[in-house]
């Protein structure tokens, strides 16, 4: 058999055209398209389990995702209560440190910075007794009358 033989053959006249497809001007790249098919082909298994992880992952993300949304909740109604109990405090009368209202005051702002990243969250029932607080305050600093 001679390479005259070889070349004109099946096998060779592929190999020589695939060549050419991959070296000329039009993007087509038989070789690459082939090596990529095997190596899906070998790789099938892996690619099968990185997929299974991926999906495992975004499970996952969405479950934490949705237990941090949770407990920034739950962190908010915690400040809304303390700023509901140091309201009604102050409408029974109780006397409180100039440190306790700027304690009550850093609560407000968090709890306020929540309220406004957050739209969806329910906040207006604390929205007078945070007007009470600052009223309160502002008096108590006029009239410089702090327990």
């Amino acid at each position: 058999m001679e390479l005259k033989d070889i070349l004109l053959g099946s096998g060779g006249v592929a190999a020589i055209l695939l060549t050419i497809l991959q070296i000329a001007p039009i993007r087509l790249n038989p070789w690459s398209a082939l090596i990529r098919g095997i190596g899906r082909a070998l790789n099938a298994e892996v690619i099968s389990e990185i997929k299974e992880i991926k999906a495992s992952q975004k499970a996952a993300q969405a479950r934490l995702e949705a237990h941090i949304r949770t407990d920034d909740e739950r962190e908010a109604d915690r400040h809304r209560t303390r700023i509901l109990a140091f309201n009604n405090e102050l409408l029974r009368q109780i006397p409180h440190t100039r440190e306790d209202f700027i304690e009550i005051l850093t609560v407000i702002d968090e709890y306020e910075r929540y309220c406004k990243e957050h739209p969806d969250y329910k906040n207006n029932r604390a929205s007078h007794a945070v007007c009470n607080i600052g009223r309160v305050y502002d008096e108590r600093m006029r009239k410089h009358d702090f327990l």
